[in-house]
């Protein structure tokens, strides 16, 4: 695959992101090689639909986008059936590396796609920091992460938001307000599914679909 969501995917491959995260779309690792197949497939169909709703979370989890490469998704989402929008299940390319298999399926991502068949919406999804913060030495955790390292995550919202010509930002959750505000971007905030946040997410977006923002 060649064009804007490739070299997208190889500049995000590229960053150094220092200790306590993982960058697992790097080229150090030859599963990671799957990660960016998976990212680019997503991203790319994402770009054929055209979507003007970006959403921003704030990382991924080291048993969701850590694993598949794909953001707010998890093995069961991306191995299982298509969703009701069509996306992920048989037939559409998707692979999932070798560990996938022993990593419990993430709960924030389930929720998320529940309540986007719920609300009906499919946005573009991403995240303040879109590589993995974890507890030092230890892989197998999350970690919020720092504002210095958020930075290095906003030149890729940016250009996501003008490689698809998005018309409303969405910030889910504070790190990811923070992350847009310092840009300069007055923008929603909802709150985040995870920690039991499943409802107030919900409503969130229906609140913002209510006040005209586009589906």
């Amino acid at each position: 695959m060649t064009g804007p969501v490739s070299a997208f995917v190889e500049r995000l491959a590229a960053v150094e992101v220092g200790p306590a995260c993982t960058n697992f779309f790097n080229h150090a690792v030859p599963a990671n090689a799957i990660r960016r197949h998976n990212l680019e497939l997503y991203l790319q169909e994402m770009l054929d639909r055209r979507p003007k709703v970006l959403l921003v979370g704030e990382a991924p989890g080291f048993r969701g986008m850590r694993i598949t490469g794909v953001p707010f998704t998890n093995r069961v989402i991306l191995g299982g059936p298509a969703n009701s929008f069509g996306l992920f299940g048989p037939g559409k390319g998707y692979v999932l590396p070798p560990e996938a298999a022993g990593v419990a399926a993430e709960p924030t991502a389930t929720v998320l796609w529940q309540v986007l068949e719920e609300v009906g919406i499919l946005p573009l999804l991403w995240s303040a920091f879109p590589w993995h913060p974890h507890q030092p030495d230890k892989p197998s955790s999350n970690r919020t992460p720092k504002t210095s390292e958020t930075k290095l995550g906003t030149p890729f919202w940016q250009d996501l938001a003008a490689l698809f010509g998005i018309d409303s930002l969405v910030a889910v959750g504070n790190v990811a307000q923070h992350s847009l505000r310092r840009s300069g971007l007055d923008v929603p905030k909802i709150r985040h599914p995870a920690h039991g946040g499943r409802s107030g997410f919900k409503q969130g977006l229906e609140q913002l679909l209510e006040r005209g923002m586009p589906a």
